[in-house]
Protein backbone atom coordinates (compact mmCIF):
# COMPACT_ATOMS: atom_id res chain seq x y z
CA UNK A 1 0.00 0.00 0.00
CA UNK A 2 1.28 3.46 -0.85
CA UNK A 3 2.22 5.76 1.99
CA UNK A 4 -0.77 7.98 2.79
CA UNK A 5 1.49 10.89 3.74
CA UNK A 6 2.93 10.96 0.23
CA UNK A 7 -0.56 10.97 -1.25
CA UNK A 8 -1.50 13.98 0.89
CA UNK A 9 1.59 15.87 -0.20
CA UNK A 10 0.70 15.29 -3.85
CA UNK A 11 -1.97 18.03 -3.78
CA UNK A 12 -1.31 19.23 -7.32
CA UNK A 13 -1.17 17.21 -10.54
CA UNK A 14 2.11 16.36 -12.24
CA UNK A 15 4.22 16.20 -14.17
CA UNK A 16 7.22 16.94 -12.00
CA UNK A 17 9.18 19.70 -13.72
CA UNK A 18 11.89 19.76 -11.07
CA UNK A 19 13.20 17.04 -8.78
CA UNK A 20 15.78 17.55 -6.03
CA UNK A 21 17.71 14.58 -4.65
CA UNK A 22 20.71 14.42 -2.32
CA UNK A 23 23.32 15.32 -4.97
CA UNK A 24 21.33 16.21 -8.08
CA UNK A 25 18.86 18.57 -9.66
CA UNK A 26 16.77 16.74 -12.25
CA UNK A 27 14.60 19.10 -14.26
CA UNK A 28 12.93 19.86 -17.55
CA UNK A 29 15.42 21.12 -20.13
CA UNK A 30 15.44 24.81 -21.08
CA UNK A 31 16.94 26.18 -24.33
CA UNK A 32 19.42 28.17 -22.21
CA UNK A 33 20.93 24.85 -21.08
CA UNK A 34 22.26 24.18 -24.59
CA UNK A 35 25.87 25.34 -23.98
CA UNK A 36 26.20 23.17 -20.87
CA UNK A 37 24.63 20.21 -22.65
CA UNK A 38 26.95 20.56 -25.63
CA UNK A 39 30.01 20.56 -23.38
CA UNK A 40 28.82 17.47 -21.51
CA UNK A 41 28.09 15.49 -24.68
CA UNK A 42 31.21 16.59 -26.55
CA UNK A 43 33.37 15.55 -23.59
CA UNK A 44 31.62 12.16 -23.31
CA UNK A 45 31.26 10.97 -26.89
CA UNK A 46 33.78 8.12 -26.68
CA UNK A 47 32.03 6.89 -23.54
CA UNK A 48 28.50 7.22 -24.96
CA UNK A 49 28.84 6.00 -28.54
CA UNK A 50 28.68 2.24 -27.79
CA UNK A 51 25.35 2.62 -25.98
CA UNK A 52 23.45 5.69 -27.24
CA UNK A 53 22.12 5.63 -30.84
CA UNK A 54 21.55 9.40 -30.88
CA UNK A 55 25.32 9.96 -30.73
CA UNK A 56 25.52 9.15 -34.45
CA UNK A 57 24.46 12.78 -35.01
CA UNK A 58 27.08 14.19 -32.67
CA UNK A 59 28.83 16.51 -32.31
CA UNK A 60 26.05 19.00 -33.06
CA UNK A 61 26.48 22.75 -33.28
CA UNK A 62 25.08 24.99 -30.58
CA UNK A 63 22.06 26.18 -32.57
CA UNK A 64 21.01 22.61 -33.24
CA UNK A 65 21.23 21.94 -29.51
CA UNK A 66 19.08 25.00 -28.77
CA UNK A 67 16.46 23.85 -31.27
CA UNK A 68 16.52 20.35 -29.80
CA UNK A 69 15.96 21.61 -26.26
CA UNK A 70 13.09 23.81 -27.46
CA UNK A 71 11.49 20.64 -28.83
CA UNK A 72 12.12 18.75 -25.59
CA UNK A 73 10.47 21.56 -23.62
CA UNK A 74 7.48 21.60 -25.98
CA UNK A 75 7.03 17.84 -25.66
CA UNK A 76 7.21 18.19 -21.87
CA UNK A 77 4.60 20.97 -21.73
CA UNK A 78 2.27 19.07 -24.06
CA UNK A 79 2.61 15.81 -22.11
CA UNK A 80 4.10 14.01 -25.12
CA UNK A 81 7.37 12.99 -23.45
CA UNK A 82 9.22 13.88 -20.26
CA UNK A 83 12.92 14.42 -20.97
CA UNK A 84 15.07 15.72 -18.12
CA UNK A 85 18.53 17.15 -17.65
CA UNK A 86 20.62 16.00 -14.70
CA UNK A 87 22.54 18.87 -13.08
CA UNK A 88 24.79 19.43 -10.10
CA UNK A 89 23.17 21.17 -7.13
CA UNK A 90 24.33 24.60 -8.31
CA UNK A 91 23.07 23.87 -11.84
CA UNK A 92 26.46 24.88 -13.24
CA UNK A 93 27.21 21.53 -14.89
CA UNK A 94 25.21 19.01 -16.90
CA UNK A 95 25.86 15.67 -15.24
CA UNK A 96 23.77 13.76 -17.76
CA UNK A 97 20.29 13.20 -19.13
CA UNK A 98 17.32 11.02 -18.30
CA UNK A 99 13.60 10.74 -18.96
CA UNK A 100 10.23 9.31 -18.08
CA UNK A 101 9.40 8.28 -21.62
CA UNK A 102 5.83 7.74 -22.75
CA UNK A 103 6.27 5.33 -25.65
CA UNK A 104 5.13 2.18 -23.84
CA UNK A 105 1.58 0.88 -24.02
CA UNK A 106 -0.72 1.15 -21.04
CA UNK A 107 -0.05 2.92 -17.75
CA UNK A 108 3.71 2.80 -18.03
CA UNK A 109 6.90 4.81 -18.38
CA UNK A 110 10.37 3.91 -19.58
CA UNK A 111 13.41 5.42 -17.85
CA UNK A 112 16.55 6.02 -19.85
CA UNK A 113 19.76 7.67 -18.65
CA UNK A 114 23.28 8.71 -19.55
CA UNK A 115 26.03 10.25 -17.43
CA UNK A 116 28.92 12.58 -18.32
CA UNK A 117 32.13 10.56 -18.65
CA UNK A 118 33.76 12.53 -15.81
CA UNK A 119 30.99 11.56 -13.38
CA UNK A 120 30.61 7.82 -13.92
CA UNK A 121 31.15 5.31 -11.09
CA UNK A 122 29.76 7.72 -8.48
CA UNK A 123 26.26 6.28 -8.21
CA UNK A 124 24.68 9.28 -9.92
CA UNK A 125 22.76 7.30 -12.55
CA UNK A 126 21.43 5.13 -9.71
CA UNK A 127 20.35 8.21 -7.74
CA UNK A 128 18.64 9.83 -10.73
CA UNK A 129 16.86 6.60 -11.72
CA UNK A 130 15.66 6.01 -8.17
CA UNK A 131 14.27 9.55 -8.09
CA UNK A 132 12.41 9.14 -11.38
CA UNK A 133 11.08 5.75 -10.32
CA UNK A 134 9.60 7.39 -7.22
CA UNK A 135 8.08 10.18 -9.31
CA UNK A 136 6.62 7.68 -11.80
CA UNK A 137 4.75 5.79 -9.10
CA UNK A 138 3.93 8.54 -6.61
CA UNK A 139 3.23 11.49 -8.95
CA UNK A 140 2.32 9.90 -12.27
CA UNK A 141 0.63 6.91 -10.57
CA UNK A 142 1.71 4.48 -13.29
CA UNK A 143 1.33 0.72 -13.09
CA UNK A 144 4.72 -0.16 -14.56
CA UNK A 145 8.17 1.30 -15.17
CA UNK A 146 10.66 -0.31 -17.55
CA UNK A 147 14.38 0.09 -18.13
CA UNK A 148 15.94 -1.17 -21.37
CA UNK A 149 19.67 -1.67 -21.96
CA UNK A 150 22.11 -3.68 -24.02
CA UNK A 151 23.41 -7.00 -22.62
CA UNK A 152 26.99 -5.72 -22.71
CA UNK A 153 26.16 -2.54 -20.83
CA UNK A 154 26.99 -3.99 -17.42
CA UNK A 155 26.94 -0.65 -15.57
CA UNK A 156 23.50 0.22 -16.90
CA UNK A 157 22.03 -3.21 -16.15
CA UNK A 158 23.23 -3.05 -12.54
CA UNK A 159 20.98 -0.06 -11.80
CA UNK A 160 17.52 -1.65 -12.21
CA UNK A 161 18.74 -4.76 -10.44
CA UNK A 162 19.85 -2.73 -7.39
CA UNK A 163 16.58 -0.80 -7.38
CA UNK A 164 14.44 -3.93 -7.25
CA UNK A 165 13.36 -4.14 -10.89
CA UNK A 166 12.90 -7.65 -12.24
CA UNK A 167 14.58 -8.93 -15.38
CA UNK A 168 11.80 -9.98 -17.74
CA UNK A 169 13.23 -10.76 -21.16
CA UNK A 170 15.92 -10.33 -23.76
CA UNK A 171 14.50 -9.09 -27.04
CA UNK A 172 16.65 -10.30 -29.92
CA UNK A 173 17.90 -7.77 -32.47
CA UNK A 174 15.16 -5.21 -31.67
CA UNK A 175 17.36 -2.17 -30.99
CA UNK A 176 19.46 -0.24 -33.51
CA UNK A 177 22.80 0.96 -32.13
CA UNK A 178 24.80 4.05 -33.11
CA UNK A 179 26.43 2.12 -35.99
CA UNK A 180 23.02 1.25 -37.44
CA UNK A 181 23.34 -2.41 -36.47
CA UNK A 182 20.61 -4.38 -34.66
CA UNK A 183 21.38 -5.64 -31.17
CA UNK A 184 19.64 -7.38 -28.32
CA UNK A 185 17.88 -5.48 -25.53
CA UNK A 186 17.33 -6.45 -21.89
CA UNK A 187 13.95 -5.53 -20.38
CA UNK A 188 13.71 -4.76 -16.65
CA UNK A 189 10.35 -3.93 -15.05
CA UNK A 190 8.98 -2.73 -11.74
CA UNK A 191 5.22 -2.92 -11.08
CA UNK A 192 3.14 -0.79 -8.73
CA UNK A 193 2.39 -3.61 -6.22
CA UNK A 194 6.15 -4.22 -5.83
CA UNK A 195 7.19 -0.57 -5.64
CA UNK A 196 6.65 -0.02 -1.86
CA UNK A 197 9.25 -2.71 -1.10
CA UNK A 198 11.79 -1.35 -3.59
CA UNK A 199 14.88 0.71 -2.80
CA UNK A 200 13.44 3.55 -4.91
CA UNK A 201 10.51 4.02 -2.52
CA UNK A 202 12.94 4.91 0.27
CA UNK A 203 14.90 7.65 -1.50
CA UNK A 204 14.37 11.17 -0.17
CA UNK A 205 13.46 13.68 -2.87
CA UNK A 206 11.40 16.81 -3.43
CA UNK A 207 9.41 17.31 -6.60
CA UNK A 208 7.74 20.42 -7.99
CA UNK A 209 5.20 21.12 -10.72
CA UNK A 210 5.41 23.76 -13.49
CA UNK A 211 4.36 26.49 -11.05
CA UNK A 212 6.99 25.52 -8.50
CA UNK A 213 4.44 23.94 -6.17
CA UNK A 214 5.63 21.09 -3.98
CA UNK A 215 4.04 17.85 -5.20
CA UNK A 216 6.17 15.21 -3.48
Amino acid sequence: MKDKTNNKLNRFPGPAYRIESERLIIRCWEPKDAPLLKVAIDESLDHLRPWMPWTKNEPENLQTKIDRLRKFRAYFDLGRDYIYGIFDLLEEQVIGGTGLHTGLEGSAREIGYWIHAKHINQGLAFEATAALTKVAFEVENVDRVEIHCGPKNVRSAAIPKKLGYQYEATLKRRFIDSDGQPRDTLIWSLFAPDYPDSVASQIQIRAFDAAGRHIL
